[in-house]
């Protein structure tokens, strides 16, 4: 158990940031999900920049690497592309 201040209220911290974390990864998940099981471009078209938002700030508050932001928005992207 920790014995001074500091290290209990970097404890707290670190919960509440990791519900956050959580909580927006989750989030973001959901929305590349519904975005995959589109099938209307239009509709599909319309939510592309929501998602893409939501992994660019992701990327940004290091809850997932750039890359793996860079690579899903790359795949959504075309996925949105090839709809008919």
């Amino acid at each position: 158990m920790a014995n001074h201040k500091s290290a209990l209220k970097r404890i707290r911290q670190n919960e509440v940031r990791k519900v956050r974390n959580r909580y927006y990864h989750k989030t973001a998940r959901t929305a590349i999900k519904v975005l995959k099981n589109e099938e209307d471009k239009a509709v599909a078209s319309e939510q592309l920049p929501k998602v893409v938002a939501l992994l660019d700030k992701l990327a940004k508050k290091n809850i997932i690497h750039k890359n793996k932001a860079a690579n899903l928005k790359s795949k959504l992207t075309k996925y949105v592309n090839k709809l008919a």
